[in-house]
């Protein structure tokens, strides 16, 4: 059984371990480093990160949230001059899911606790062009190519799931 919730400053220790041990530098696809300290000024600073765990409590999942002016790093930025979004849009990520817990409604479960949280308002992400399985994940929950950029030699696809989009 999958349960969400918004995660707590007790969660730091694991949230931290699940995104650590799935970036870029050990062979993953999440960019950025996260240490304690900086999950940690996450929840103090009152940006949402909902989590997914197991019956038991173990952490399947994160999904951090933050509005557009928290995070400097250059990936959000790109993505913000390519498609700011609406007045009220939030950043969407990153989501991590732990490998063993694949395929099992992780994600669906991380962003249905994500619309409740944020009821009407648009999440804008970034996902590299060379990860087509995120990308495919995000495509089936709903959302949308907005934009494109490139950053370093990459190409990042920027999401939003903005209902209105093309109308």
């Amino acid at each position: 059984m999958i349960k969400t919730r918004l995660a707590v400053l007790s969660d730091t220790d694991s949230i931290s371990a699940l995104l650590t041990a799935n970036s870029g530098d050990r062979g993953g696809m999440l960019l950025g480093q996260w240490p304690r300290h900086a999950i940690e000024r996450r929840i103090s600073g009152g940006q949402s990160i909902v989590v997914a765990t197991d019956g038991q409590g173990s952490l399947l999942g994160a999904l951090l949230t933050s509005e557009k002016g928290f995070d400097p790093a250059p990936p959000v930025q790109g993505m913000l001059k390519a498609w700011p979004g609406g007045p009220d849009a939030y950043v969407y990520g990153p989501v991590c899911v732990s490998p063993e817990a694949r395929g099992l409604g992780v994600l669906d479960a991380l962003y249905a606790k994500l619309q409740a949280t944020f009821p009407g308002r648009e999440a804008i992400l970034f996902i590299r062009e060379d990860n087509p399985r995120s990308l495919r994940a995000h495509l089936r929950l709903g959302m949308r190519e907005v934009a494109r950029y490139v950053l370093d030699g990459k190409v990042f696809v920027v999401l939003s799931d903005r209902l209105d989009l093309g109308q």
